[in-house]
C-alpha cells in the first residue's frame, strides 16, 4: 500500500538534505484531514493537525454505528453518477483514489472488508473504531502531531492561523494549511459551518450550506397520523419524483413528515424542487410488486358487509401505516371507485414543504466552490491554503459515497500541498 504514496516520497527526496522540512497545519481531524496528514508525513513533511473536539474522527465513528459502510462496490460509471452535477470535479479524485484503492488501503491497516448484499462495502467487524485506532497509530508513528480541543478561528493580520486552545488563543505559522472542517451538519461533533465566515471575508466563493441526506416536513399530518403512526416504517414501497423511475426501498413516517434511506436517496432533487417552487410532490407506490390492473381487479371484488379497511387487508394485504397514508392523502370519493383507488395506491401524492434543520441532516450540500480552487484544491484567493472533504461544494447519497469522496479529496489535497511546497522551494 505504501506504493500509493510513492509519488509524495519521491518529491520529498528531491529536497536538499540540509534544509528543514516544511511545516504544514491541518485543520480538522476527519477522514479528509487524516488522509492528507498521511500523504504529507509520508513525504517527510512536518504535520500538525488541529481539531476542536476532544478527539478526532467523531463523525466518522458515528457513521460506524450500526455498521461502518466505508464505500460501494458498484461499477465506476454508476459510482461517479452519484455525485450528480459535481461528477466532473469528483472524477479525477476518484480516478486517483477510488473504491478499490480505498479498500486496499484499509487492508494495509490490517482491517479486512466484505461486500454486503446491497453492494456496500464494510469492515469485517462492521466497526469504525478499530480502523481509526490503527490509522491514528500509523500517523503518530509517522510523526504527525495531533492537537485536540484546538479550534481554528481564522487568520490574524499577519496571515497566521488563530487557534483557540485550552491554554488560550495562540497563533500558528505554517508553510501551507489544509482546511478540512466538514460541512454544516452535526454541530455537536464539530461540523458546524463556522468556517464559512472567515473564508467569505477573504473573498472565497462559497455556496450556501443546505441539508443533504435529510428528512422533510409536510404541511401538517392529522392527529391520527402523529399519535398512532409517527415512527412507523414504510417497507417495500417505491417513491418517484417528477418523471423519474420510482426507487424501491423503505422510509419512516415522522411527527412532522418523512425520513429514511429512500428519502435520503432523493433528498437533493426534493430539496431543489422546494427551493424553486416552494414544495415538492413525491408519489408513493404502496404495492410496487403489483400492477395497477391487478390492484383494480382485487378492489372490484364484492366486499359485502366488510369495511373498506378489511377489504384492503384481505384483498391486497394493505393495512397499518400504508392504509393510514391512503386515507390521509386520498379524497373520500376515491374509495368508492376501484379504478381511482388503484391509481392512488400506485402513485399516492405526498407534498413536502421544507427540509428538516441542517443540524439534523446526515450531510450537507454547499461550501467551498470548486471554481474557487485550482486542480490541486488550493484556494485561488489564498495561495498555500487548501480545502478538502465535506466542506467542498458537493453532495452524494449514503452508501459509502460520502466517505469515499472525503478520503479521495484529502489525498488529492495532500498531494497538491506536497507539489506546491516543492515548487515553492
Amino acid at each position: 500500500m505504501r506504493g500509493l504514496f510513492r509519488h509524495t516520497a519521491a518529491l520529498a527526496m528531491t529536497q536538499p538534505s540540509t534544509s528543514l522540512p516544511p511545516h504544514v497545519a491541518i485543520i480538522g481531524g476527519g477522514p479528509a484531514g487524516l488522509m492528507a496528514a498521511e500523504v504529507l508525513s509520508q513525504a517527510g513533511i512536518k504535520v500538525d493537525l488541529y481539531d476542536g473536539m476532544p478527539s478526532v474522527g467523531r463523525k466518522f465513528l458515528l457513521a460506524g454505528v450500526g455498521g461502518m459502510n466505508i464505500t460501494h462496490s458498484e461499477a465506476y460509471p454508476a459510482f461517479l453518477s452519484r455525485y450528480a452535477e459535481r461528477a466532473p470535479q469528483i472524477a479525477p479524485l476518484l480516478r486517483a483514489f477510488g473504491a478499490d484503492t480505498l479498500c486496499q488501503w484499509i487492508h494495509d491497516l490490517g482491517i479486512e472488508t466484505f461486500v454486503g448484499s446491497s453492494g456496500r462495502v464494510f469492515p469485517t467487524d462492521m466497526k469504525a473504531a478499530p480502523l481509526l485506532r490503527a490509522w491514528l497509530k500509523r500517523l503518530r508513528d509517522a510523526g504527525v502531531v495531533i492537537h485536540t480541543r484546538h479550534r481554528w478561528l481564522g487568520w490574524d493580520d499577519n496571515g497566521d492561523l488563530r487557534i483557540d486552545s485550552p491554554e488560550g488563543e495562540k497563533t500558528v505559522q505554517a508553510d501551507a494549511t489544509l482546511l478540512a472542517l466538514g460541512g454544516g451538519s452535526w454541530s455537536r461533533l464539530g461540523s458546524d459551518g463556522a468556517w464559512m465566515l472567515p473564508l467569505e471575508q477573504r473573498g472565497v466563493g462559497l455556496a450556501p450550506l443546505q441539508p443533504s441526506n435529510c428528512g422533510f416536513e409536510v404541511k401538517a399530518w392529522s392527529e391520527l397520523m402523529v399519535s398512532k403512526f409517527a415512527g412507523s416504517p414504510l417497507k417495500n414501497i417505491a417513491i418517484g419524483l417528477n418523471d423519474d423511475v420510482p426507487r424501491l426501498g423503505e422510509c419512516v413516517i415522522t411527527a412532522t413528515g418523512i425520513e429514511g434511506s429512500l428519502i435520503y436517496a432523493l433528498s437533493a432533487p426534493i430539496r431543489e424542487s422546494i427551493n424553486q417552487h416552494g414544495s415538492a410532490t413525491i408519489h408513493l407506490d404502496l404495492l410496487p410488486g403489483k400492477p395497477v390492473d391487478k390492484i383494480q381487479s382485487a378492489l372490484s371484488k364484492p366486499r359485502g358487509s366488510r369495511s373498506m379497511a378489511k377489504h384492503l387487508h384481505s384483498q391486497l394485504g394493505l393495512d397499518g401505516v400504508k392504509a393510514a397514508l391512503l386515507r390521509e392523502l386520498t379524497p373520500a370519493d376515491c374509495f368508492t371507485d376501484p379504478a381511482l383507488l388503484a391509481k392512488a395506491i400506485k402513485a399516492l401524492p405526498l407534498t413536502l414543504v421544507k427540509t428538516r434543520p441542517l443540524d439534523e441532516a446526515i450531510s450537507s450540500a454547499g461550501g467551498v466552490m470548486f471554481e474557487s480552487m485550482d486542480e490541486r484544491l488550493m484556494l485561488k484567493q489564498l495561495p498555500g491554503v487548501f480545502c478538502a472533504g465535506e466542506m467542498l461544494d458537493w453532495e452524494a447519497p449514503t452508501g459509502g459515497y460520502l466517505l469515499t469522496a472525503c478520503f479521495a479529496s484529502g489525498r488529492a489535497a495532500g498531494m497538491g500541498m506536497v507539489e506546491w511546497l516543492q515548487r515553492k522551494g
